[in-house]
């Protein structure tokens, strides 16, 4: 990021290596707020004409009246209001109404807090700024800085200080640092190595983001040509996670109009260390939100076969502005990955459940978005916590089966966190992730909350399989789960993928999609046709218990109920 401070699509970015304001005049002073408070003058003109005109009629043109309220601001910060008129009696014209200067001053500070607000550090530039103050304790003094200057400008215009003080976060929400690093890039690539990689996310809960979209539509198909060869990416616009997807280092590259999305990644992916990937190449490459001149939605994969690297696409446009457009590509991608190495992507979640009585199980439940897999396994964990030593979650969205070289087989995880929705979550629970969870859309149909629910070396250790589950979430029926000793109906439940849709996508009524999973096995459903024969017979054979559990999550009114009757058929089974 070659700028001190930028605003676009309502997010702000500050640049602490280029400047980094530790006094109120200088923040004051900075390109950063006079971009802000041109930003809020031209909102207020549009949406509140009555407290815009009042001032403009003594100003006259935008200009004026951004340069004279910025300079009021620095005086208030030293001297009282008649003192601040002395300097330049134009300045009177704030004061005249000082309940409507207050108001001013508080819709100022509220269009702040509405913004998205990043800070950077980039480790590896030069400049009058901070590269070695500690980035977290920078952070935290800006915080003040923000918080003290708008205080104190507030009390000198009311003539009396607070006496109710609220520490919000109004600095940045969630900060950066970031590495120039030297990667093993392929001569296709050459116009991605610009581009600075993440090395440290900090984050001020709760993080609240709204995108344009909440809900994902349509699959990720194949592409026969490469659509990174030849792209230059510019070091200003872009920032690179260094993931890793279950057991695949990948790089995702993205714009910083969807910096959300990118920061929503280090609640839901092991951020990679510096050592794991200097000097290396990566599987799988996504970039995330290239403008390529089209308006419609473009999102696809590409199989580099020449340099064995997974590329992974999608173009700058509003409707790729949610998250499941960067969750579910990846895992698109890791299970196309995780097909050509003999291994069986799992759309569902695994747990690892001990008991007090040293009973142990490893559970997976599958199914498509929506099913109640996961709401399952949470009512499972809330309704039995004095019965359980440890609930360990192996993958709550997509995870894969691995056969060892013993024989038997292992389910293993790709993800350390879940993105989930807020309305099927217990209101307590929901409530609980407030210190750690960044929130999408809280208010509106398919709220969801990403929160960290596991760890990496959890998810990567490898678990044997006991019980398989199929989640149906559209049968109530008394008995919520069923084993099948027919190992072809078993198959043919599985495979046929269906449920009843609950609105998290644009599908609608009962939908099927081939192996519950269409990330990976519907467009590689050859290939996967011959995994799924092989591992549910050699699941049979290891005395994995196959069948189905009914969540009934999509019935009207069982939302909570289903999958707690679901969840404590599923504890009596294992304890006995």
């Amino acid at each position: 990021m070659l700028h001190e401070f930028t605003l676009s699509r309502d997010k702000a970015m500050i640049n602490f290596t280029l400047k980094y304001c530790d006094t109120k005049q200088k923040l004051l002073s900075s390109y950063g707020f006079k971009r802000v408070v041109e930003a809020f003058i031209q909102k207020i003109k549009k949406d509140d004409p009555i407290i815009y005109d009042h001032y403009i009629k003594s100003f006259k043109i935008d200009e004026d009246l951004i340069e004279s309220l910025i300079e009021s601001f620095k005086l208030l910060t030293v001297f009282k209001i008649e003192e601040v008129i002395e300097v330049d009696n134009k300045y009177s014209a704030f004061f005249a109404d000082k309940d409507l200067f207050i108001e001013l001053i508080d819709l100022l500070i509220q269009f702040w807090k509405n913004l998205e607000r990043y800070s950077i550090v980039r480790n590896s530039s030069l400049g009058d700024g901070l590269q070695n103050v500690r980035f977290i304790q920078a952070n935290d003094l800006f915080n003040d800085l923000v918080l003290t200057t708008a205080r104190r400008i507030t009390e000198t215009v009311n003539g009396f200080e607070q006496r109710v003080y609220r520490q919000t976060t109004v600095g940045a929400t969630a900060s950066l640092t970031l590495n120039d690093v030297n990667w093993n890039c392929p001569i296709e690539y050459k116009g991605l190595t610009a581009v600075p990689f993440i090395s440290t996310v900090v984050i001020r809960p709760p993080f609240i983001t709204y995108t344009k979209r909440n809900t994902r539509d349509g699959i990720f198909q194949e592409h026969s040509q490469n659509p990174l060869e030849n792209i230059v990416l510019n070091e200003d616009d872009w920032f690179v996670f260094p993931a890793k997807v279950g057991i695949m280092l990948t790089f995702v590259y993205f714009h910083k109009d969807f910096m959300a999305h990118g920061i929503g990644l280090s609640n839901l992916f092991e951020l990679a260390k510096e050592s794991e990937y200097i000097g290396k190449k990566p599987d799988i490459i996504y970039v995330f939100g290239y403008p390529d001149g089209h308006e419609e939605k473009r999102t696809f994969y590409y199989k580099d076969k020449k340099n064995d690297i997974l590329i992974g696409y999608a173009n700058y446009c509003d409707d790729i502005d949610y998250f499941g457009y960067m969750k579910k590509m990846l895992l698109t991608l890791h299970n196309v990955k995780q097909i050509e190495f003999n291994r069986l992507p799992i759309h569902g979640a695994m747990v690892n459940i001990v008991l007090k009585n040293g009973n142990e199980s490893n559970i997976i439940i599958m199914g498509d978005s929506g099913a109640g897999k996961s709401e399952s396994l949470e009512a499972f964990r809330s309704l039995n916590e004095n019965y359980i030593r440890h609930m360990r979650v192996i993958f709550d969205d997509m995870g894969f089966l691995n056969k060892e070289a013993d024989g038997s087989i292992k389910g293993y995880g790709t993800e350390i966190g879940a993105f989930v929705r807020i309305d099927d979550l217990d209101p307590a629970y929901a409530y609980e992730q407030l210190d750690r969870g960044i929130y999408t859309n809280p208010d509106k149909i398919n709220a969801r909350v990403t929160i960290p629910i596991s760890t990496y070396e959890i998810i990567s250790k490898g678990y044997k399989v006991d019980i398989m589950l199929y989640a149906n979430n559209y049968e109530d029926v008394a008995q919520k789960i069923v084993f099948h000793d027919d190992l072809a109906k078993a198959i043919g439940i599985f495979e046929d993928g269906a449920r009843k849709a609950k609105g998290t996508t644009t599908e609608k009524g009962l939908v099927k999609s081939y192996f519950a999973n269409p990330f990976g096995p519907v467009q590689e459903r050859a290939e996967t046709e011959v995994l799924v024969r092989q591992y549910f017979k050699d699941m049979k054979d290891n005395g994995v218990q196959i069948g189905e559990i009914h969540t009934s999550l999509a019935i009207d009114g069982r939302s909570k109920d289903g999958p707690r009757e679901a969840a404590e058929e599923l504890f009596s089974l294992i304890n006995s």
